[in-house]
């Protein structure tokens, strides 16, 4: 016993001498001496590069598709569409329980946004793939597009994705995601000033170094080896299983060494029909985004709106909080559901506010379909909140710094979703700040503290 327990208080000695100290990362070594192994440096005999042939029009119907060209070129060894893919519609997140499934593999019946595949070449050269792509006629009728929010959500907009029935993401709440705590109309009443602000955010592409796809391998038997970038490898491993309908332990996914994502890897986009070209053709497969592609087809952070409604004293107390926000989907809903919850979980913000009502609406428009962002659903959260922040300190004429310490939320403070506040340090933080700054806060806010509040 005396070992054992010499040998954890040894570890932890060493643990401690850890702390402060800058420590090599364990992947560094491979990346500046070019021994990393990215997915793209596998090259296998016979291996076939995959082409889509992809829609011009943000919204149309299909009428027909004829490959017959293209199947005729030289190099090209077949061309596949929605008929050969056995469950040709899926949604990211089925797997937690947010459906319905509404985005399809490959186009069938109508394109959605500029971008959406179509039809998938397989040639033996990546030149041979690009140019029977050309040859792929798409009889389209063009239907209107939805290109904003507003849009999306006027009376008698064309319905975008017809698997929802509307162009809003339906949650158990009804057609928002909604929060509410306290009385926001009692909250108004009592304040001595109410400001309403909207705020808007653009798309935002995460522009990896390393542009996204994958290299299918067949082993025999049946089984298949995927060499990929994806950052979501057991979300993409299922949804190939489902969308397939092969069982999963058929398929081997190896992963792990991404050339930049931020997030926008996560979808599950690639694998699915890579894995089953390969299965087709018998062939190893290579389907690799384009830098063009990564630009337009990859899904970047959704463009949001905020209409944010704070009520205010002259004190500084806010008093009421009322939140609308917008997230634009896009054509399917990827990850948008979830980050348009997360972001009606967050809208009060670091922040005690007494009442607060908020709903958060997820839109499908015809634009390419939007996804995970580092943080998304509460990062342009964040840039309204604090905006506005510094605004309500303006208006009552209030250092915004002080302000923010006399609304910080402290521990036992309950939030607005109804979970109390546990290890605040927004004080402390705001604190050194202060001292870091030479910020000049008047010196009753350097005796406040997250742990207890002044009697």
């Amino acid at each position: 016993m005396r070992l054992a327990k010499s040998y954890f208080a040894d570890e932890r000695d060493d643990n401690l001498h850890q702390i402060g100290q800058g420590l090599q990362r364990s992947d560094v070594p491979g990346h500046v001496s070019g021994k990393t192994a990215y997915f793209a440096d596998r090259n296998f005999p016979g291996m076939l590069h995959l082409k889509m042939v992809r829609s011009p029009h943000h919204h149309a119907r299909i009428k027909s598709i004829d490959t017959s060209a293209a199947d005729k070129y030289p190099g090209v060894i077949r061309t596949l569409t929605h008929k050969d893919v056995p469950h040709n519609v899926y949604t990211i997140l089925i797997l937690i329980q947010v459906g319905p499934e509404d985005e399809q593999v490959l186009a069938a019946d109508k394109v959605r946004w500029k971008g959406e595949a179509v039809v998938a070449v397989l040639a033996t050269s990546e030149r041979a793939a690009h140019e029977a792509a050309e040859l792929v006629k798409i009889d389209y009728e063009v239907l209107p597009p939805v290109l904003t929010i507003e849009e999306a959500l006027a009376p008698g907009a064309p319905i975008v994705n017809e698997y929802h029935g509307q162009n809003y993401y339906k949650y158990d709440s009804g057609a928002s995601r909604k929060v509410r705590f306290g009385d926001v109309e009692k909250g108004f009443a009592q304040s001595d000033h109410i400001l309403e602000q909207t705020y808007w955010s653009s798309p935002i592409e995460q522009a990896p170094l390393e542009t996204t796809g994958c290299i299918v391998n067949p082993e025999g038997n049946d089984r298949f080896t995927c060499y990929t970038n994806t950052q979501a490898m057991f979300f993409t491993l299922d949804n190939t299983s489902i969308i397939l309908q092969m069982p999963g332990h058929k398929l081997h996914f190896v992963g792990g060494t991404v050339g930049g994502g931020f997030g926008g890897k996560v979808d599950v986009t690639l694998e699915p029909i890579a894995i089953l070209a390969a299965k087709l053709t018998g062939r190893p497969v290579r389907f690799v985004y384009s830098r063009e592609e990564e630009m337009q087809i990859s899904s970047p952070r959704a463009a949001e709106k905020i209409v944010l409604k704070d009520g205010v004293t002259k004190d500084g107390r806010i008093l009421a909080r009322q939140v609308t926000g917008y997230t634009d989907a896009g054509a399917y809903s990827r990850h948008s559901p979830y980050g348009a919850q997360k972001g009606a979980a967050h809208y009060p913000g670091p922040y005690t506010i007494p009442n607060v009502s908020v709903d958060t609406y997820c839109v499908y428009t015809t634009r390419t379909p939007s996804s995970a962002m580092r943080g998304f659903g509460v990062t342009i959260a964040d840039f309204a909140l604090e905006v506005q922040m510094d605004k309500l300190a303006r208006l009552i004429g209030m250092d915004p710094l002080e302000f923010r310490f006399i609304n910080a939320y402290r521990d036992g403070d309950m939030k607005a979703h109804r979970q109390k506040t546990e290890g605040a340090a927004l004080i402390e933080c705001m604190q050194e700040a202060a001292r870091a700054t030479n910020w000049p806060v008047a010196e009753r806010f350097f005796k406040m503290s997250s742990y207890k509040k002044e009697a």
